[in-house]
């Protein structure tokens, strides 16, 4: 059995960033965390960051040179999880981390959800 770190996945920004979410507890109504970490890349990237009264965060970034004419491409996706947890286990959604790992090639969680429905989104 190969067992490896989410950060030695390729490609690695993408990872990194999976990884840090792991480690934000962010079940459903419990979004501030979560949020802040988005809007922090959006303005890392010299991106235009909104937020609006209900909490939903957008990025817009311009199109590149010469596809300003071009149809606009959106992606979407949630922050949240759904936490689901093995009935052995001590784990508090509202304060504890993913405990994530990779195993011959697969990322997992011990004995929770890995909160990857729509989280590497």
């Amino acid at each position: 059995m190969s067992t490896s770190t989410i950060k030695d996945l390729n490609p690695k920004k993408v990872w990194k960033h999976f990884y840090a979410l792991t480690r934000i507890p962010r079940p459903t109504g419990q979004m501030e965390e979560v949020s802040e970490y988005v809007k922090k890349i959006g303005y890392d990237c010299n991106l235009e960051v909104k937020q609006d009264k209900v909490g939903n965060v957008v990025i817009t970034k311009p199109a590149s040179d010469g596809y300003e004419n071009r149809p606009t491409v959106i992606l979407q996706a949630h922050m949240d999880m759904v936490p689901q947890k093995n009935a052995d286990v001590d784990h508090d959604f509202t304060k504890d981390p993913i405990e994530a790992y990779v195993s011959d090639g697969i990322v997992k969680a011990r004995s929770t959800t890995l909160g990857a429905d729509n989280g590497i989104g």
